[in-house]
Order: C-alpha cells, then sequence, then structure tokens
C-alpha cells in the first residue's frame, strides 16, 4: 500500500509543506490527501482529520493503516523507512548539525510566523515593510536564521543548506516564502539560496499547486478581507 500524506491548502500550510516537498524531490511515492482548513468546531476538515490523526493537525503521513502526525516525526520515519535516500547528511556530524537546525525551527521563530503567516499566492512587502520596522523579533528570528544558512552554506559549498537538498532544506522552505511574499531583506547568499530553493522540482511543484488553488481562507489573510 502506497504511503498517503494527509495536508492542508498548498498556499496556507507551511507544515504540510516540509514533507511534501521533501518526498517529491527525493522521489519518494505518496498518495496526497488535501482537506481544505477550516478550524470551525464541527468541520468537515476535522473530521476528516480525526480519522488519521488523534492531534486534529496536518500534516499526517499514513503507512499501512500506521499514522505518524508531526512534521519532524514524519521526516525522521522517512529516514528509517528509506536509508540511503539522503533524507538527512551522511556525515554524522552534519547530520546532527543539521537536526539542531531542524529542531529550531520547528520549536522557534514564533514572530516570523505569527507577522508573515505563509501565503505563497500573495505579494506582500508593504506588510513585510511595516513589519520589518516595527517588530525587533521579527528582525532577530530572520538574522539568527541567516547565520545559520550562511554558515551551513559556506561548510557545505551549497547550492543548499549541506550541499544537496535534504530534509534541513524542507523545515526552511517555509521561511523562503515568507522572506520572498513579505520582500525582508536578506544578504545576497540567503537571496542565493532562496532562488536555488524555488528552482528546486519538489517546491516548485508545491508552489504551482498553491497558485492553482485560489482558496482564500480569511482566518490566514485578516489584511486582505477585502478580497
Amino acid at each position: 500500500m502506497a504511503l498517503q500524506l494527509v495536508i492542508g491548502n498548498k498556499n496556507y500550510s507551511s507544515w504540510s509543506m516540509r514533507p511534501w516537498v521533501l518526498m517529491r524531490q527525493l522521489g519518494l511515492h505518496f498518495e496526497e490527501v488535501k482537506l481544505h482548513m477550516d478550524f470551525s468546531e464541527h468541520s468537515h476538515f476535522r473530521r476528516e482529520l480525526a480519522r488519521f490523526s488523534p492531534a486534529g493537525r496536518v500534516p499526517v503521513l499514513v503507512d499501512d493503516g500506521f499514522s505518524v502526525w508531526d512534521s519532524l516525526a514524519i521526516l525522521e520515519y522517512l529516514h528509517d523507512k528509506f536509508p540511503g535516500r539522503g533524507i538527512w547528511p551522511d556525515d554524522i556530524q552534519m547530520r546532527a548539525r543539521a537536526r539542531c537546525m531542524a529542531a529550531e525551527m520547528h520549536a522557534g521563530f514564533s514572530a516570523l510566523r505569527s507577522h508573515c503567516p505563509m501565503n505563497i499566492e500573495a505579494h506582500l512587502p508593504e506588510v513585510g515593510t511595516r513589519v520589518w520596522a516595527e517588530q525587533a523579533a521579527v528582525r532577530a528570528d530572520v538574522t539568527r536564521i541567516e547565520l545559520m544558512w550562511a554558515e551551513s552554506l559556506l561548510a557545505s559549498g551549497g547550492p543548499f543548506l549541506f550541499g544537496e537538498f535534504s530534509a534541513i532544506d524542507a523545515m526552511y522552505a517555509p521561511v523562503c516564502s515568507r522572506l520572498r511574499t513579505y520582500g525582508l531583506p536578506v544578504p545576497a547568499s540567503s537571496q542565493r539560496y532562496i532562488e536555488h530553493m524555488f528552482a528546486a522540482p519538489g517546491v516548485a511543484a508545491w508552489v504551482a499547486d498553491a497558485l492553482l488553488e485560489e482558496d482564500y481562507l480569511d482566518f490566514d489573510e485578516p489584511y486582505r478581507k477585502h478580497r
């Protein structure tokens, strides 16, 4: 039975994006199950998601009836299931460093997430300019991300964080999208990395699908209720 990956809207669901782009990029075959995100109490989204996960969140990886419902846990499960496929770097120290960076992404950068929610089809530099001027915590988040990226790219030689595309790039794919959507200022090395990310087949395929959705969620876009 093929793996299933349960995801939310591609335009908005940053956590869904991470395992999807990794699996697509590395050629790991799976069936996509996409649910229209709706967090109201008795929504179809909640009812359907309950079939796959007790946590009530996307993404969920389903392997022959067995569910893994946390994005980082999904990446680790895939690493164990498909050894040698490049999900994490081969070198033990580089793999540990990549996992540190993934854990930092998983648990941190709340200011960037809150003030710059992922919205792939939007172009919101005016919002980004205001956020950058008013939110010191966002500037601190971006500075920390830039430092990690610069160190990894310098050590690996690029074009991705540890040379070849791996789970750590998938973890930061939504960050690349946020930086681009809101036009936040980044140095040239980060901009080159973002360009490589959007050119990667897995990321490009997700973005193409997101642009076709035209599925506006007002709770995710309070600044565009006039749409």
